[in-house]
């Protein structure tokens, strides 16, 4: 194996030992001694730009933090297209539920970005639960949320038109990650608009089609990848207008 291929499969898997696993919001009560008994066991996976952690179907044997990076969490059609149900960013972890249920992956994870996650084992996180309930409990705060999310997911896929999924996922991306400057404010959309279609269920067009008429409107400004909503009111207007 050459040196490229094998950066292409997995750069590095080391013990990690540093990582302030109290960040975690998943794990944020633990005491030094709790959060080192996880940190000794876990390894540390670093995982390029496109790079598939893993698939849907795959037996489960352990739970991902995400240290740095972004991760995409996705359904793919017998076709070859895909459906983003989430992007999942530094503090989150995924693959809770198959470590509890003991069922397979129910979707596959890729790299959206290089990305560096921390890998803990079932056996090992099933037993830190054991221990504290609290932490279990957390998990099942977790898998609700995402639950939810994907009610919302299916909701809008049936219910909703292009328009509205759009600027409804705009609006989520701006409260979630926007920062202001003089008013306004400012997101970095994902690299591509394919990427935007495989979240609300559409194709490249569409997307490009509504994203040019949002900025005909004077709803937003886009340069390159950064995009600019002058006011935000008028954004929330373009999202009740377009139920």
């Amino acid at each position: 194996m050459t040196p490229c291929t094998a950066a292409a499969i997995l750069l590095i898997m080391v013990t990690s030992k540093s990582y302030p696993l109290q960040n975690i919001p998943l794990f944020a009560d633990l005491s030094d001694r709790e959060s080192k008994f996880l940190l000794d066991r876990a390894l540390t996976k670093h995982y390029a730009l496109g790079q598939l952690i893993f698939a849907e179907g795959e037996v489960c044997n352990g739970l991902y933090v995400i240290e740095s990076g972004q991760v995409k969490i996705f359904k793919s059609s017998p076709n070859g297209r895909e459906q983003t149900l989430t992007i999942e960013r530094a503090g989150a972890s995924i693959a809770e539920l198959p470590v509890f249920d003991d069922g397979n992956y129910p979707a596959s994870a890729a790299a959206l970005t290089a990305a560096t996650l921390l890998y803990i084992r079932k056996k090992d996180l099933q037993a830190l639960c054991l221990e504290h309930p609290e932490v279990a409990l957390k998990v099942l705060k977790v898998v609700g949320s995402r639950l939810r999310r994907l009610v919302e997911i299916i909701d809008e896929l049936s219910f909703a038109s292009v328009r509205h999924r759009l600027t409804a996922l705009l609006l989520r991306l701006v409260k979630s990650e926007g920062g202001k400057t003089n008013g306004a404010v400012t997101i970095t959309l994902p690299s591509t608009n394919q990427e935007l279609a495989a979240q609300i269920g559409t194709i490249r067009e569409l997307v490009s089609r509504n994203l040019s008429r949002l900025q005909a409107m004077g709803i937003i400004q886009l340069e390159g990848r950064t995009m600019t909503i002058p006011d935000l009111n008028a954004l929330e207007a373009e999202v009740l207008d377009s139920e």
